[in-house]
């Protein structure tokens, strides 16, 4: 491909990107009128606390990435890879892809940065799986509050086993990659010829190429080879993931304080893991419309009134969902201003 020809369509792709961003906007846009006439309401010294402590989240976020990619034997400054992340996270949002469109995102900032792509790609694949183990610790703990308040329904049981099974597969082909890049590339490839098949029902072309199954087999091993210390050094980040969460722990209890509503410990872990569950396994980009529809639910279980239980979602979501969008956004631009003033 030319160099004219390929600079046009990154820019069609930047174009695409914010285009979808700006498109899941428009539909949520009568939930930012409902958010905008709750924070009239709210107080604002806990509205900008939370915000604050989300600005914490993004750091925290950079130096969850940046132990992990010291791990592999990449250095890079805390700040840039919180603006990588934040643009990851966007581009996961109004394209998701279950965080494939955030590791080759990773993969590219690390390829203009001089770092091995192959390093960056299993740096995002091991932050999106220990990340899931962090969250997996709350989730458990959740679970407790809830059985011991006989609370837990069948779609909370269902939901949970959903999440526990996704991460044994992607530690499974985590670890098949760390073993051996060939047995990893074959089952890649006999997944998609499986998926092609799936798809030749409704048009002839393939969906999934085999051969980049390989490839991305041969990159992931490569990546793990960089492997600077022991896996026991893993903890670290999944420590940083736990932190993460207790960030978004503390901006659930900044949202209470908000409208001045009373709780306990096990109502903000109950309460945020659920509502974190069901973004994970919501089939809408990041949850839009189902956790402002199940954390009211879950809120109200745990003894929350039902109106109250509706405003502190509605709270919890301006801080923890778009402001992230509005700065990945941000975050996305600018990165594509940096490539493309490079490449002039």
């Amino acid at each position: 491909m030319g160099k004219g020809k390929k600079d046009s369509m990154n820019k069609l792709l930047v174009f695409v990107t914010l285009f979808l961003g700006v498109v899941v906007v428009m539909f949520s846009f009568g939930e930012l009128e409902t958010i905008l006439r709750t924070l009239q309401s709210a107080h604002l010294g806990f509205f900008l606390l939370a915000l604050l402590i989300q600005i914490g989240w993004f750091i925290s976020s950079g130096r969850m990435y940046q132990s992990i990619f010291h791990l592999l034997g990449i250095h890079e400054d805390v700040l840039t890879l919180s603006r990588i992340a934040a643009a990851a996270n966007f581009i996961n949002v109004v394209a998701p892809t279950a965080g494939a469109g955030g590791v080759a995102l990773f993969a590219a900032e690390a390829k203009r940065r001089g770092h091995p792509a192959g390093k960056a790609t299993v740096a995002a694949a091991l932050f999106l799986l220990l990340d899931l183990a962090a969250f997996l610790i709350i989730l458990s703990l959740g679970l407790i509050v809830l059985v011991r308040r006989n609370d837990l329904d069948a779609g909370e049981i269902s939901a949970s086993l959903i999440l526990f099974t996704t991460a044994a597969g992607f530690t499974s082909v985590l670890y098949i990659g760390y073993r051996s890049a060939e047995k990893l590339g074959n089952i890649l490839a006999k997944l998609a010829r499986g998926i092609n098949k799936v798809v030749h029902l409704f048009r002839k072309e393939n969906y999934l190429s085999e051969e980049r199954a390989h490839e991305f087999a041969h990159e992931l091993a490569d990546g793990f080879s960089g492997l600077t210390e022991q896996p026991s050094s893993l903890i670290r980040p999944v420590l940083w993931g736990l932190f993460e969460k207790g960030l978004l722990m503390l901006i659930l209890v900044c949202s209470f304080l908000a409208f001045e509503v009373s709780f306990s410990a096990g109502t903000i872990i109950a309460g945020f893991a659920i509502a974190y569950l069901f973004l994970i396994v919501s089939p809408t980009p990041s949850g839009i419309g189902i956790v402002e529809g199940i954390m009211p639910v879950a809120l109200s279980s745990l003894n929350v009134n039902w109106s109250q239980g509706v405003v502190i979602t509605l709270l919890y979501r301006a801080v923890t969902f778009w402001v992230p969008l509005g700065i990945g956004a941000w975050a996305f631009r600018t990165l594509h201003k940096e490539r493309a003033e490079v490449v002039e």
